[in-house]
């Protein structure tokens, strides 16, 4: 089989990769020829534990390319995915103009039978609008070329998003074609050997169901987030909370971490396009709503914790930062609590020296030099006035206290709790973190 995947962001480069690795051919399509030129000589754009080796697999044994000719990937193809971003509007709405470019061409190009697939995360809607301009399209040419458009939203966690894609715990399908089924069947056969399902369901439930599973993994952080802060004003351990509720079948361990709030590509625009097309339709989802203010709130966390301690004045002092990224595994930093913090600390007059193991060049294409960038993390420390931990990489989990020694203070921030009050009570130091 031979598919096209039109977008080499995070969901089409892994996605594409992932279908080649399964003895698909795919062909990866982007605007960008920089990033194509790059892509055939293996350097991968994004930073993604063992994507840069099934990349280069798959490519070497004639499975995976990549063009920058939408019309040239349609050739044989069965199916076309459309992964392009769909970045937020000004007023959080869902931006469909790459979506529909795409749709658009699709129609100017394809000459026999084709499988649609929306894999970009859409609002409900989308693939009527999808149907609507590639038809438009083939109106234009005068011909009649048959296809079906279908839903198909992706699940990957950056940093796990080869084994999400690789090991589904599910697939979700919106279709209203038993031929498009059929293909999408094949397509998909082999990442379901493990048991586990493909969905299939009404197109509008497909577009609503990516939505909903990010925006109630939001709403678990932000909950936990509000019940910390109440955990610190009335003296409980949030750990211990976590633990408790935990253990209960019907809440899970997962997801219910305090910290510093949550970032990304698609918890903040995901949770305000569900707002918005709520809203559109008259109606106010008032819990995400307050999921959103929570977690807006909480990127400012360590900033008060900060300020309350040195007495709302900081100017003229040096803090080390570890961790930019908005998680660990990937140099993602969008809507990342970093920036925040950053932006917070350097307008109050203090220095921010950063270190991250992978983020840094793209705090630097963000903000250039708002910081002085270290090169490990304990060149970060040296002579700073407090660390703040941002962001839980493994490498951070342990301390190195003889070379900790070189904080001015011993005075330490975790904004994610990975670190032992009482081991770090017995080595002298102060230490502050969320909701304990």
């Amino acid at each position: 089989m031979k598919i096209s995947m039109i977008g080499t962001g995070y969901v089409g480069l892994v996605s594409g990769t992932c279908f080649s690795e399964m003895g698909i051919t795919a062909t990866c399509v982007d605007v960008d020829v920089e990033k194509i030129n790059g892509l055939k000589k293996n350097q991968i754009p994004i930073w993604e534990p063992g994507l840069n080796a099934m990349v280069k697999r798959n490519a070497e044994r004639k499975r995976l390319f990549f063009t920058t000719s939408l019309k040239e990937s349609l050739v044989g193809a069965e199916a076309c995915f459309i992964a392009v971003g769909t970045p937020p509007d000004e007023d959080g709405s869902a931006d469909l103009k790459y979506v529909l470019a795409v749709a658009d061409e699709i129609g100017q190009y394809i000459t026999d039978y084709m499988v649609i697939v929306t894999k970009s995360t859409v609002p409900i809607g989308t693939a009527e609008k999808v149907r609507k301009t590639v038809q438009d399209a083939l109106n234009k040419r005068g011909v009649n070329i048959p296809f079906d458009v279908a839903s198909n939203p992706e699940f990957l966690k950056e940093g796990d998003a080869i084994d999400d894609c690789m090991h589904p715990d599910r697939i979700v399908i919106g279709t209203d074609s038993d031929r498009a089924k059929q293909i999408l069947d094949r397509l998909y056969k082999p990442f379901v050997l493990n048991g586990h399902p493909i969905i299939y369901m009404d197109i509008p439930s497909a577009e609503l169901t990516k939505y909903t599973a990010n925006a109630m993994l939001a709403t678990k952080i932000s909950f936990m987030n509000d019940i910390a802060n109440l955990c610190e004003i009335v003296g409980a351990d949030i750990n211990m909370v976590r633990k408790g509720i935990g253990s209960d079948k019907r809440i899970g361990p997962y997801f219910i971490y305090a910290g510093t709030g949550y970032g990304g590509s698609c918890f903040p625009k995901d949770v305000q396009a569900i707002i918005k097309t709520a809203d559109e339709n008259n109606y106010s989802l008032e819990i995400l709503k307050a999921v959103e203010s929570v977690n807006n709130r909480q990127k400012e966390t360590l900033y008060r914790k900060l300020m309350k301690y040195f007495n709302n004045d900081i100017k003229g002092k040096k803090f080390a930062m570890w961790g930019l990224s908005f998680k660990p595994n990937t140099d993602d930093m969008r809507e990342a609590p970093a920036l925040v913090l950053i932006d917070k600390i350097t307008k109050a007059g203090a220095e921010v020296v950063a270190y991250d193991p992978v983020a840094i060049d793209e705090c630097k294409r963000r903000i250039g030099n708002k910081v002085t960038y270290a090169k490990t993390a304990y060149q970060a420390i040296d002579n700073a006035d407090a660390l703040l931990l941002v962001t839980e990489w493994t490498e951070f989990r342990v301390l190195n206290y003889p070379k900790l020694e070189k904080l001015k203070n011993k005075l330490i921030f975790d904004g994610r709790n990975i670190y032992d009050p009482n081991e770090l009570k017995s080595n002298g130091y102060e230490y502050f973190s969320i909701g304990r």
